[in-house]
Parts: C-alpha cells; structure tokens; sequence
C-alpha cells in the first residue's frame, strides 16, 4: 500500500525499509508484533540508553541519510561504551515529516545497516508515526555488562589520571568551518567532516576498561562539559593540561590555518570518545587495554578533592572557557 504519493504507508514503510534489518534476530518476531524479545547472558546486567536527533539541532538537513542512520545509532553504541556494555540490539522510533522521500529512506537504513554489521547487533522493533515538524529519530540501545561491573560516572577519586580515546575536535571544527571549507585542505575537511557525521563508539576501548578505570562518561556534550558531569558525579574537580590534549593532524592544520582557540576543542561537542579516570599506578594496564582496543588513549590531567575544573594552556596559564559545552536546555 501506498499513501497516495508513491510511497509506502506506514506498514509499507516496515515491510520495506526496517524488516530488512530484523532479518535473523528471533526476538525481533519479524517486527510483526507489539513487543520484543531479548535475553541477557547469564551474569550479565542489562545497559539500556536513549537518544533523540532532531534535524537542524543534532545533525544537519543537508548530510547525507546514510550518516544520519549511522549517527543516530552510533551516539547510542557511545553510552553502551561509556559503560563497558556489549550491545545486543536496539529499537527505533521514526517521526517522518511530510517530504521524507524514498531515496532518503533507502539511504537513512543503508546507514544502520552499515553499523548493525560493523558491531554485531540488529533491529529489535520500534515505531513509525507522521509528524508536522522536523524529523526526529529516537533510537534505544540495549546491552549487557558483567553484573557489578559496569562503568559509572561516580567512581573517580582524588589523584585519579584522567585519559580520553582517540581524538577531540574534529566534529566541532567540521561544523564550525563548514563556510570555509573551500580555503581548506580538502582531505583535511574530510576528515573532520566523517568524524562528526559517522561517530566511531569505543566499544571495545569500554569493555576493557573494566576493573580498570574508576569512572567513565562519553564525550558528546564537549570534554569541558562532560568532565564537569563525571566530575560532579565523583565528587572531585580536576586540572587537565590542554597540551596534552589528542588532536588529528588535520585538526591542528586547521586551527593554525584558522587562527582559533583552543576553547573549540574544549568546548565543541560530537566526539564520541571515551573521558575516564583510573589510578596512576593503573596506567601501564590502561595503555595496554587501549593497544588491545586498537585505540589510542592519553593521559591528559588529574583529579584533585576540589570542585572546580581548570584548564592549563603552555605556559601554565589558566584557560576561562566563555561557555562550557552543549546544552540540551
């Protein structure tokens, strides 16, 4: 069935588009009944995590529909990550503004595909509706971790080494070059442009973190800003120095081509990284945990019995951040 205008009504829609990414998950049911069915290893506690993106405020109209779907599934793989989850497979919830089309349909599933393969999990069920506004897609992520052992933000103490994966500031700089990208190198703006649009979760990093780290968050509001909430969490303040903060090559080109602060980086959102603390005399089994990951980790500050969070640039001076991160309210 059709809803008159060449695409498929709402059961169409299923059929078509989201059945395909059911297919060989027994509990799913073929996404032909009210609920699902999930088992959790025995052990294992189960990890449950929300998201909503809303075109316009989370992603960008224009990206392309395969990195919206990759997106909206990979933010929600963070939070499993942040706590040392293994997914098992998620639900979604699609609100369709009245243009969506059957090319972005196509590319918008392609984009989960692509991720359900790159980590193991598939379609549980979900829900798709009509909506007089933006579209907004809400995907749920259930996972597993050994009972007891999950990673928490509220477990750092004072004198922790504080550590984040990967890199930081590619996604804010892809979004705040976006009207230069003309002037900058093109293999540079692309790197930065896949980090924002196609977050890479740090699955494994968090999985063997475990027994490790103290606590744990994911970077998606801005480090400064979710170092504040782990911070807050644990009853501690920190020093991090902003030397030794992870940027890509292309993310440093680009700040000295530009002329920018460091407060981008800082403050800048999407990266989907691993923010954690552990004991310094754990951090030969950090380096090592993150070489088994295969994902590069630094140590780039420490935790202190205060309540504020400073910012150390070169020569020592305090860094005052004007905002301190994204803010849902």
């Amino acid at each position: 069935m059709t809803d008159g205008t060449g695409r498929p009504d709402e059961f169409g829609f299923i059929a078509t588009y989201l059945a395909p990414l059911a297919e060989g998950c027994e509990g799913a049911l073929g996404l032909k009944d009210d609920a699902a069915l999930f088992s959790v290893p025995p052990g294992q506690s189960a990890v449950v995590t929300s998201d909503a993106l809303i075109a316009g405020t989370h992603f960008r109209i224009t990206d392309p529909a395969d990195s919206q779907g990759a997106k909206a599934l990979g933010v929600n793989l963070s939070d499993l990550a942040s706590m040392g989850a293994t997914p098992l497979g998620y639900t979604l919830i699609l609100a369709l503004p009245p243009d969506w089309t059957t090319d972005w349909a196509q590319g918008f599933t392609a984009g989960l595909a692509e991720y359900q393969d790159r980590y193991g999990i598939k379609l549980l069920g979900g829900d798709t509706v009509a909506i007089d506004g933006p579209l907004t897609i809400g995907v749920t992520a259930i996972g597993s971790v050994p009972g007891g052992g999950q990673l928490t933000r509220s477990g750092a103490a004072a004198g922790d080494d504080v550590w984040v994966s990967g890199t930081i500031g590619d996604a804010a700089l892809a979004l705040a070059l976006s009207d230069r990208a003309g002037r900058l190198d093109a293999p540079d703006y692309a790197h930065l442009l896949t980090r924002f649009e196609r977050p890479q979760p740090r699955l494994a990093l968090g999985r063997n973190l475990i027994g490790l780290a103290s606590a744990a968050i994911d970077v998606s509001d801005g480090l400064a800003a979710d170092l504040g909430h782990l911070g807050r969490a644990s009853g501690i303040g920190a020093v991090i120095n902003v030397e030794s903060l992870p940027l890509s090559g292309a993310a440093r080109r680009c700040i000295e081509k530009e002329e920018l602060s460091a407060e981008i980086v800082l403050n800048g959102g999407d990266d989907y990284e691993l923010l954690f603390t552990a004991p310094p005399q754990s951090s030969g089994a950090i380096l090592a945990a993150a070489e088994k990951s295969e994902c590069a980790v630094s140590r780039i500050g420490n935790t202190n019995d205060g309540d504020s969070f400073r910012f150390i640039g070169k020569s020592g001076e305090d860094i005052d951040l004007e905002t301190s991160g994204w803010t849902h309210f």
